[in-house]
């Protein structure tokens, strides 16, 4: 796929229906940043808002995958389809990656918790304790970095003040307080702090 005229046929697509790149932005729950990248080519639009950016543009997948109007056909129906189907498996294991999530980090807890009360109420000598200590810290920092990791990269938070969905760094959730998977971080798009829930789409 050549980015740069993908990019190119947004614009024109998006100026063809006097929308202005925050506009497009607004409509499809994403920053104008985002958007420019587009136009620039250098990035492409989520699978997840593909068939949302072409239902606001007229324009069929196919057209945007190829960066013009064509005439349309099966073939075009079909990708359509396709990139269906890609956005139902991204769910889908999306879904999966936030349930390995939860095994990660109870299991990790349940060893910390377990080998702590070993070392704290069994007998044995003061250097057993300290390699006991040792592991329980070895086994769940490492899980639940990989948890928080997935957390972040699985789905999207969205903003409680203005409904943006976005991927927020790593550090935002790692560092931010939380309740289960609503975190209290900041929107890149409003600039607002707020308590944001995980959703799964962007839809």
């Amino acid at each position: 796929m050549d980015q740069i005229k993908i990019g190119k046929f947004i614009s024109e697509c998006r100026k063809n229906k006097n929308l202005t790149q925050s506009q497009l932005a607004e409509k499809l729950c994403i920053t104008d940043r985002a958007v420019s990248k587009w136009e620039n080519g250098r990035t492409m639009p989520d699978v997840s808002i593909m068939l949302k950016l072409c239902e606001i543009l007229d324009i069929t997948v196919a057209e945007l995958l190829s960066g013009e109007h064509l005439d349309t056909n099966k073939e075009n129906k079909s990708l359509e389809n396709s990139l269906l189907v890609a956005v139902k498996d991204k769910i889908e294991a999306d879904k999966r990656l936030l349930r390995l999530e939860i095994f990660i980090g109870v299991t990790a807890s349940v060893f910390f918790i377990s080998l702590i009360f070993i070392a704290s109420f069994i007998k044995m000598p003061n250097y057993g304790r300290i390699l006991l200590i040792v592991l329980s810290f070895l086994i769940f920092i490492p899980s639940i970095i990989i948890a928080l990791s997935i957390e972040q990269k699985a789905g999207y938070y969205m903003c409680s003040k203005c409904g943006h969905k976005y991927k927020p760094s790593f550090k935002s959730v790692a560092l931010s307080m939380h309740v289960n998977r609503t975190r209290y971080m900041k929107c890149p798009k409003c600039h607002e702090r707020s308590w944001q829930k995980k959703v799964i789409n962007k839809d």
